[in-house]
């Protein structure tokens, strides 16, 4: 006589599956989640390099205008590209400047007269840099 052999029952196949759909739903998740961070970052960096562009020491005199690159630029460097000048003149940031501030060095003899400035490029990506006058 043969003995018969266990088996799943249909409840513990639906429960199991019904585990494994949540497992793969919560990965899928993370995943999505981890993929926009990643976009995010990627999209953030690209910016940071055009940010460069507008990192001129003249940007201290655009306070609260909108400027395109090839405005900054232009004034140090020679572009007679055609096609450089179209895609600079098409990367616009917004120039915020406050006020600047004089950092003092009590132990210096004779003292420093030192000025850092804020700033602060506005648009998809804002940013904040520094600029140091020594």
């Amino acid at each position: 006589m043969k003995l018969l052999r266990p088996a799943f029952t249909i409840i513990e196949i639906i429960i199991s599956v019904i585990i494994i759909s949540f497992a793969i739903i919560f990965i899928l998740k993370i995943h999505s989640d981890n993929h926009e961070h990643i976009v995010y970052i990627s999209e953030r960096n690209k910016r940071s390099l055009e940010d460069s562009l507008f990192l001129d020491r003249t940007v201290l005199r655009y306070h609260q205008n909108k400027k395109s690159a090839y405005t900054i630029l232009e004034k140090n460097f020679k572009i007679t590209n055609s096609k450089s000048i179209e895609i600079l003149k098409n990367k616009h940031r917004e120039i915020y400047i406050p006020e600047g501030m004089k950092i003092i060095f009590p132990q210096e003899m004779p003292p420093l007269n030192t000025t850092a400035n804020k700033v602060m490029l506005k648009g998809t990506h804002s940013s904040i840099y520094y600029y140091f006058q020594i």
